[in-house]
């Protein structure tokens, strides 16, 4: 009773005109980012967090925009994968293995339609999980000591990314960059300048927004001026729109099962939507693949990664809002948008700022509806909005982050701060790291410094106390086997990549 009265306070806070507009505004910019090839979540809520500053946008405004804009890239990023070829973001990649095959036969419309009823059946199980468990963890979270959450900390970097087959070895280095980036600024406990290299400007640090903003945005904009999707296929020609709901409706058991998969994946720190579709699809195929259809145009092989990559979505706002941990890519960038607002995730949250945490809540169960209303009789529109050349979408993307970089601090400091982020992740991703790592390097190095350095005034100096208590002992065996799973999955991915070779 609890949770629908304060769900009924979310939806007070998310029906006011401002909330309102902005969530379907973010539905439909979301679908259209997600829809081009190259962008996706990640950069697609780095590109739009300037607006929220340009236009003065409070918290719970702020969130409810880049999460619609989160939810609509994972409807969108499924367009291109089907009639492409084109994954629009990498949890899209495992659409396109029964998603294009599925076009070219002839079933295009099935498809997409299948995309987006799975989109949307999973996503409403991660948002009622979210609703349901997200409070449970921010009560248990309270009992955490600072020792607790530099544990916490620790394990945020073992799984991120290392999961999904990153190569270990550079999501580490990524990881220490993001680390000594943090450091920049005053010592919270001495004091003392920290490389700034006596710039004033950098006294404060470095501001995780215009960070963020040049890591993602402009190093994208490098990265498709250098390289423009070349060879692209032609979009399949579709004849009619009208999908046959039959179809679509006999893989609900694949969208069901997908959606639990996903959640589960969502939920652990670091994992992310693209773990969620891999072990959806991974699963279904080893239940329903008894006619080797799977590859060749399955359409359970739509439903499934669909349903679970949206469902860890959700699932991966979670332990943001309740251990301010991110669970995905996205969730870090949403993370630093709330930091830059003074607004600190975790499990104090909801008891100091319950309107924001549940008209969030609110929104999504809103932005999850428009979605499906949106997607299945406008998908013609968006399938067209793929043509639109990379000449005329950059200039738009960069004046957008340049204004709106610009509208939090008025100096153009930041703006040259921005452009030398852009021009290092420009570099990172062309030496294939991951940037994910950076970005919690960046926005959870105070606090885990915080926290260590407080443990250790607690215990008079005394390591011990990192091991002292049940939670923390807990977490680091998780981390220790996150890490040897991480090592694993590279040692066979790269076994893998020899014999292809060979």
């Amino acid at each position: 009773m609890e949770t629908l009265s304060l769900l009924g306070v979310g939806f007070g806070v998310a029906l006011t005109p401002l909330n309102l507009s902005l969530l379907m505004f973010g539905c439909l910019a979301g679908t259209v980012i997600g829809a081009m090839p190259g962008l996706g979540p990640v950069n697609g809520v780095a590109i739009l967090i300037p607006l929220t500053f340009a236009f003065g946008l409070d918290a719970t405004s702020s969130l409810i925009l880049l999460s619609a804009v989160y939810f609509g890239c994972m409807y969108g990023g499924r367009i291109s994968s089907i009639l492409l070829n084109i994954p629009g973001d990498e949890p899209a990649v495992m659409t396109t293995l029964d998603g294009y095959p599925m076009a070219q036969q002839g079933q295009a419309a099935n498809a997409l339609a299948i995309s987006g009823v799975a989109s949307f059946v999973g996503a409403t199980v991660a948002i009622i999980g979210l609703s349901l468990f997200a409070p449970l963890l921010a009560r248990a979270a309270i009992h955490f000591g600072p020792a607790d959450y530099f544990a916490l900390y620790i394990l945020a970097f073992a799984t991120i990314g290392g999961v999904a087959g990153v190569d270990p070895r550079k999501t580490l280095l990524s990881a220490m960059i993001g680390l000594m980036i943090a450091a920049v600024g005053i010592d919270p406990i001495s004091g003392v300048p920290r490389y700034t290299g006596g710039n004033y400007h950098l006294f404060d640090g470095i501001e995780p927004i215009v960070a963020l903003v040049g890591l993602f945005a402009i190093s994208e904009i490098l990265i498709l001026l250098e390289q423009t999707i070349k060879n692209r296929p032609d979009a399949v020609r579709i004849k009619s729109w009208m999908p046959d709901f039959r179809v679509v409706f006999s893989t609900s058991w694949a969208m069901a099962r997908g959606s639990v998969i996903g959640f589960v994946a969502g939920v652990l720190p670091g994992a992310g939507a693209s773990l969620g579709a891999v072990m959806s699809y991974s699963m279904e195929k080893q239940k329903s693949n008894q006619d080797d259809t799977f590859g060749k145009g399955d359409p359970r092989g739509v439903a499934a990664p669909e349903a679970g990559n949206n469902a860890a979505s959700g699932g991966a706002l979670i332990p943001m809002l309740s251990l301010g941990v991110p669970g995905s890519g996205t969730t870090a960038v949403m993370l630093a948008m709330l930091i830059s607002l003074n607004v600190q995730p975790g499990p104090l949250l909801f008891e100091r700022q319950p309107e924001l945490v549940w008209g969030l809540v609110a929104s999504l169960y809103m932005a999850n509806v428009m979605l499906l209303l949106l997607n299945l009789p406008l998908i013609g529109i968006f399938a067209r909005l793929m043509a639109v050349p990379t000449w005329a979408l950059m200039p738009i993307v960069a004046a957008v982050s340049f204004v709106g970089v610009f509208s939090i601090s008025n100096s153009t400091f930041d703006l040259q701060v921005m452009i030398g982020f852009g021009v290092l992740g420009y570099i990172l991703r062309k030496l294939d790291f991951s940037l994910v790592p950076m970005v919690l390097g960046l926005l959870l190095g105070g606090d885990m410094e915080r926290n260590l350095r407080r443990s250790l005034s607690i215990s008079d100096g005394d390591w011990t106390i990192f091991f002292s208590s049940p939670i923390s002992i807990v977490l680091y065996i998780l981390t220790l086997g996150f890490l040897i799973l991480s090592v694993w999955l590279a040692k066979r991915d790269g076994k893998r990549m020899r014999m292809l070779e060979g």
